[in-house]
């Protein structure tokens, strides 16, 4: 079975992600914020995708039997680092009616619907398509393979991915290294005879998962998958058009009072705040392309080259003491605002 990469928890990464994988319309938003503020707008968000470092856990929460959620597509990690495309997939095609999947995930889905959870990550793991997707964010390091391999056990932290989707009036927490799907609670609240936002179910389990780590780790990711911003504004930008037609024509028939002047001033200023919107999200857009193209570049070639440029002309020995007297002056510097002794 082949390896798949390390995925760097970041928007403009996952957003490619689905994007290579034929999934329309959809993108994914950073949260800097778990305040119950913040999660109230993401009602309409299709998932969560939570980052936090793994550590073997004594989690006594029930899972639930995958088999007898047909419907809830569940998938167990059988690979390592496989956890954060298992987690979007998790969103994305317990989403099915809700979005435009694709071929891939869409013939990925109807071959593994009848699967038990290890047989779903199993063929997930096996698919060509979707590891490629992924291994496209690789790094381009020579010597990337051979840290992997001599890298021992407990050396540095691992970091893992799971899923928050909303289904059939039930949130779920969906975690690859876990049976099955833990329930966190129902969407609709019958003491009250009213539906609840999804997002304030999850908020607990996230932020007593946060709490059991302790003050000492701060190191937590939060990603929500939304509906590209872009197409809302549009459709946004679309019906403030046809209203202004709308009191175009109310004018036309005669009323020009005052308050019809106000209604046409106040969708005009509607509109432009919408284009402005726009062109923030297609310029961050952009810049996620740019940062994902430097993500993927191989520099090792012009490297190498301006090493051999700097050797011919003599300069590397002057780098190189220029460098070691920057590293101590930073260390001077260090010890100086620490209070240290400074070491000669």
């Amino acid at each position: 079975m082949e390896s798949w990469c390390t995925i760097e928890s970041d928007p403009g990464v996952f957003t490619e992600l689905i994007e290579a994988m034929g999934v329309k319309g959809v993108q994914v938003e950073e949260l800097y914020s778990f305040e119950k503020e913040s999660f109230e707008r993401l009602e309409n968000a299709f998932g969560l995708i939570f980052l936090f470092k793994w550590t073997k856990e004594n989690d006594t929460r029930a899972t639930e039997d995958a088999s007898l959620l047909p419907d809830l597509y569940f998938p167990q990690q059988v690979i390592q680092n496989a956890c954060a495309t298992q987690a979007l997939l998790s969103v994305l095609l317990n989403s099915e009616e809700k979005l435009e999947l694709g071929e891939i995930l869409l013939e990925l889905k109807r071959f593994t619907h009848d699967f038990t959870p290890d047989m779903k990550g199993l063929t997930i793991s096996n698919s060509q398509k979707v590891r490629e997707v992924h291994n496209s964010f690789a790094s381009q390091d020579p010597f990337y393979i051979e840290k992997m391999e001599k890298k021992g056990e407990g050396e540095g932290d691992a970091f893992h991915f799971i899923a928050y989707v909303p289904h059939n009036d039930t949130v779920y927490e969906l975690d690859g290294l876990k049976k099955g799907p833990i329930d966190l609670g129902r969407i609709y609240n019958q003491t009250i005879s009213q539906s609840r936002n999804w997002t304030n179910i999850v908020l607990p389990a996230i932020l007593q998962r946060i709490e059991n780590f302790g003050p000492a780790e701060f190191r937590f990711n939060l990603m929500a998958v939304v509906r590209n911003k872009c197409e809302v504004l549009q459709e946004k930008i679309d019906e403030l058009m046809k209203e202004s037609e709308r009191l175009k024509e109310e004018v036309a028939k005669g009323d020009s009072s005052l308050e019809m002047g106000t209604k046409q001033a106040e969708n005009a200023a509607l509109i432009e705040e919408c284009r402005q919107e726009m062109k923030a999200e297609e310029k961050r857009y952009f810049q996620w392309k740019k940062e994902n193209a430097r993500r993927k570049h191989n520099y090792i070639p012009f490297t190498m080259a301006l090493l051999r440029v700097l050797a011919r002309e003599g300069k590397i020995e002057g780098l190189i003491e220029k460098a070691k007297e920057r590293v101590e002056s930073a260390k001077k510097r260090t010890a100086s605002s620490a209070g240290l002794p400074k070491r000669e």
